[in-house]
């Protein structure tokens, strides 16, 4: 089953807003995620991988309550990421590192200590990107929004939506930024 087979699987055959927004937004990512992986080879990264996991890596924000990008799930929206895990892990065993990409990826990740203290709707455990190419993913994730999921943010723009967040996100950020930048 290839990726588009399972956006198809979860989000139907016809082409909804939702889904246009999921598909737009993950292309997005999978771009800048290859463009890491072509511009440094000394990481080894599994491009295909990356890909793939890219654009699966929101599955779940269908089951999530997010009214501005066309989500009208029950659910709410940080847990898109264990929701998509779930919904992978449902589908096809095979799919379990592609699933541990959906739950790691929110945010620069989440460590248990912050979704504590914030008091997050999810299990008190760390989801922290793992391998390179959960970093990678993670990393490139946040230059895309699903409310213009057309546009690139910038750096700068990055950072400032992380902060809102605590410090922890940023300083993960910044150790990515400093593995995957681009250099124009």
């Amino acid at each position: 089953m290839d990726y588009q087979q399972i956006i198809q699987h979860f989000y139907g055959e016809e082409e909804t807003a939702l889904k246009t927004i999921l598909v737009v937004h993950s292309r997005g990512v999978a771009d800048k995620a290859l463009a890491i992986c072509s511009a440094h080879p000394e990481l080894s990264l599994d491009s295909r991988f990356v890909e793939v996991a890219a654009m699966l890596h929101d599955i779940g924000i269908i089951r999530c309550h997010a009214p501005g990008i066309q989500c009208f799930g029950t659910e709410p929206y940080i847990c898109h990421g264990r929701l998509g895990a779930a919904m992978l892990r449902g589908l096809d065993s095979t799919l379990e590192p592609f699933a541990r990409v959906c739950e790691r990826h929110t945010g620069a990740g989440l460590a248990k200590e912050e979704i504590e203290r914030q008091n997050l709707p999810l299990p008190h455990q760390d989801f922290l990107p793992e391998t390179m190419e959960e970093k990678v993913i993670c990393y490139a994730d946040k230059f895309f929004s699903k409310t213009r999921p057309e546009q690139e943010k910038s750096f700068e723009h990055v950072l400032r939506s992380l902060e809102k967040f605590g410090s922890e996100g940023v300083e993960r950020f910044l150790s990515w930024h400093q593995l995957f930048a681009i250099e124009k």
